[in-house]
């Protein structure tokens, strides 16, 4: 059997020849010396402190791992204050009258001026975060300190910030109110990408090329599960949304949601193409809830709608419906903001054993419109028109906001399918001009 071997660490070792002591316990303890030379010391050293570096950089990464479950939580409070604000804001905003900003009975201070005001806090929190982390790229840098430590400091700031919105005067909460709107689609532009890249990604993982046969049956088992899930989502709308020939604009969008459906089919079958339709089969589930999710935010007082959420009563349903309504704009948030690699444009570099996990700046970035962004759908993109208690994204500009980002989504997703060949032909047709131009210089 081998003896457990320990080095016995010393801190003279700098001479030619100077003896190291290494401790055996195996099986009986004791202690022998081994004389080493400079080089031999230097390299052992070297090897010390690449293991202590290691251990320092695993440290590291893991506060930094748990850092954006707490920025997480920020954000999670954010929006429930947002919630309490907007619904119960009056009772006890109403005694901020003497705030100059809040004007009257402090009416600028809850229902859509006061979603704006905690919106504009979570985003002046978090871009003051972005501008102390964006430079950031190694885990020995200060800004992977200023991410991942400092809490007290950080809760501080943040409460700092949801204050000083109070006291911001109202037509500046109204012009920051029209640039959430922008802030607002860009995150959605931002979560579209992020959507697509993943099913890519599931769809080489579900696939994987080195097993054929075993990819090819699983990869038709799920694409049919997908398909007969959109198709039933489609049926089911129907039925729900367009129950008579004067719903026309539920019929168009159901309609039109599988013209592109299967537009999607037929183009990932194209034999140039050859994507499989397990990738097509994902998108078109995602288009689908994008569509019932359009059709939802129609008023209540539409006649083509299966619920009705202006009633003035708030039931379990819609309660929960709420919750997760929010827990859904947080986990969307979350997501996009960890997902830096997809809006790289060097996606392959090497990762090193000190790089950050994922980049702070633009996490701290999405999370800044991520603020923007919930503000919009509880205000339901309109900053004019009433809000009802326990309601969200509810409104004709909600529709139309979510029915233009479905056929955006299946803009991008038909542009990747074809993208590849399009570069095709522009290289033959390159390549061709080159040949003909040779031939015609060849023969003068």
């Amino acid at each position: 059997m081998g003896e457990a071997v320990e080095l016995v660490k010393t801190d003279d070792l700098v001479e030619e020849g100077q003896v190291m002591k290494i401790r055996l316990s195996d099986p009986v303890a004791r202690v022998i010396e081994v004389r080493l030379s400079n080089s031999e010391i230097i390299l052992l050293k070297e090897h010390y402190a690449s293991q202590q570096k290691s251990i320092e950089c695993l440290v590291k990464r893991k506060k930094s791992q748990r850092a954006r479950y707490s920025y997480g939580i920020i954000f999670l409070f954010t929006n429930l204050i947002a919630w309490a604000v907007r619904d119960y804001g009056q009772i006890v905003f109403s005694q901020l009258h003497y705030v100059k900003a809040c004007g009257i009975e402090g009416r600028s201070c809850y229902q859509k001026m006061g979603v704006l005001r905690v919106s504009l806090g979570c985003f002046i929190f978090f871009f003051i975060m972005f501008l102390a982390t964006f430079k950031t790229s190694k885990l020995d840098d200060g800004g992977n300190v200023r991410h991942s430590e400092w809490w007290a400091l950080k809760f501080i700031i943040w409460v700092i910030s949801l204050v000083i919105s109070l006291f911001v005067p109202s037509g500046f909460i109204q012009l920051y109110g029209e640039v959430a709107r922008v802030g607002a689609g860009v995150f959605l532009l931002l979560q579209l990408v992020s959507v697509i890249e993943f099913i890519t990604w599931w769809n080489s993982y579900w696939t994987p090329e080195e097993r054929q046969k075993q990819s090819c049956l699983l990869g038709l088992f799920m694409s049919t599960l997908f398909y007969i899930a959109s198709m039933c989502g489609i049926g089911v709308m129907y039925s729900l949304y367009a129950p008579s020939a004067s719903c026309s604009l539920n019929i168009f969008f159901i309609t039109w949601t599988a013209i592109l459906l299967l537009v999607m089919m037929a183009m990932s079958l194209y034999s140039k193409v050859n994507r499989g339709l397990l990738s097509s089969g994902i998108m078109a589930s995602y288009i689908v809830f994008l569509c019932w999710s359009a059709i939802r935010s129609e008023p209540a007082s539409e006649k083509c709608g299966a619920q009705r959420h202006g009633n003035g009563h708030s039931d379990w349903t819609s309660i929960l419906g709420f919750l997760i309504a929010i827990c859904s704009i947080v986990m969307a948030t979350f997501s996009t903001g960890i997902d830096s690699k997809t809006f790289q444009f060097r996606k392959n570099e090497p990762q090193v054993e000190d790089d950050i996990p994922y980049k702070y700046g633009f996490f701290h970035l999405v999370f800044s419109l991520g603020a923007m962004y919930f503000a919009m759908l509880f205000i339901s993109w309109n900053l004019y028109s009433p809000t009802t208690k326990w309601s969200m994204d509810v409104g004709w500009a909600s529709t139309w906001v979510k029915i233009v980002n479905e056929w955006f989504a299946a803009t991008i997703y038909l542009w990747k399918l074809i993208s590849p060949i399009v570069k095709q032909t522009q290289v033959a047709d390159q390549e061709e001009e080159g040949g003909q131009q040779i031939d015609t210089l060849e023969s003068q």
